[in-house]
């Protein structure tokens, strides 16, 4: 794994428990740290909590070159976490983010104690509304979304995303809503912001093509770490029909399917995802680690 260059922006929540392990939370395409307030609340009575913008979402500034991969990803996560001197980490990331923890998991098993995936994007067959997704990876796609993004109110936006990610957007609270509107409005002001979402899109297009050995599912395989797999039944952007086979590829995993729920389960239903995630983190510290570390 090359090493990345690219800083990461990052919110910490710190557990009232000095000696808590730490998770480290990986937003998902377009997404920022605040997808996971929610869930962080819920946890960090238990564990230190690092959330990590990706590069060119959130704050965190956009790789030099403008290139966007999965492994670039995962390099730019491991090297923040080489920086700051973490190791096995929690690591939790939903959609495109738990495509890049599963990358990070296989390429640095060192840096990860547990592994929880929120509607991981595993190549599978991919339904209507992620093949309109998919569009923005065209070329000349990203400057035709942006006037089309200037032609709609930060409301219009969040009403598209929320029908779009959620099962039932009447869970959105009033604060929530306020404050992804101010990102919105922030990140619209971005030159960089249109191609970034595409590249993002384009990442998870390159990794779904791969064969062999480096393709995500012979990645998931390989995984030996307690592995946590959510999924929403209603999820309209990754199909639920993935959800048992990501469960029969992984050596050491659970799964927890909620009804009713979308592409992100953390934010919908916030405190069954984190009663499973602290059941697992309880369950490996008793269990000693079947690799070096």
């Amino acid at each position: 794994m090359h090493r990345s260059r690219t800083p990461l922006a990052a919110v910490h929540a710190a557990s009232s428990t000095p000696a808590a392990d730490t998770a480290v939370f990986l937003h998902g395409l377009g997404g920022w740290t605040h997808n996971w307030a929610a869930l962080i609340d819920l946890l960090r009575a238990s564990v230190h909590c690092l959330a990590l913008d990706l590069p060119g979402f959130g704050r965190s500034e956009p790789p030099p070159d403008g290139v966007v991969t999965v492994e670039r990803l995962a390099a730019a996560v491991a090297d923040h976490l080489d920086r700051t001197g973490h190791r096995r980490v929690h690591l939790v990331g939903n959609s495109l983010g738990g495509l890049t923890a599963l990358h990070l998991a296989d390429r640095r098993p060192e840096l990860v104690a547990t592994l929880t995936l929120v509607s991981p994007v595993l190549p599978a067959l991919p339904p209507p509304q992620a093949l309109r997704v998919s569009l923005l990876a065209l070329p000349g796609a990203p400057r035709l979304y942006a006037r089309l993004l200037s032609a709609r109110s930060p409301d219009r936006q969040l009403d598209d995303l929320y029908g779009l990610v959620y099962a039932d957007p009447a869970l959105i609270g009033a604060e929530q809503r306020a404050v992804e509107a101010r990102e919105r409005s922030r990140r619209a002001e971005l030159p960089h912001a249109p191609g970034m979402l595409a590249e993002g899109v384009r990442a998870v297009v390159r990794s779904h093509l791969r064969q062999g050995p480096s393709s995500a599912w012979h990645q998931a395989h390989r995984i030996t770490v307690p592995t946590l797999l959510v999924y929403g039944r209603k999820d309209r952007l990754v199909p639920f029909r993935t959800a048992h086979r990501a469960y029969a590829a992984f050596r050491d995993a659970r799964l927890l399917t909620l009804p009713g729920v979308g592409h992100a389960a953390m934010q919908e239903r916030p405190a069954p995802v984190a009663a499973a995630i602290r059941a697992l983190i309880t369950d490996a510290r008793r269990t000693p680690p079947t690799r070096a570390t």
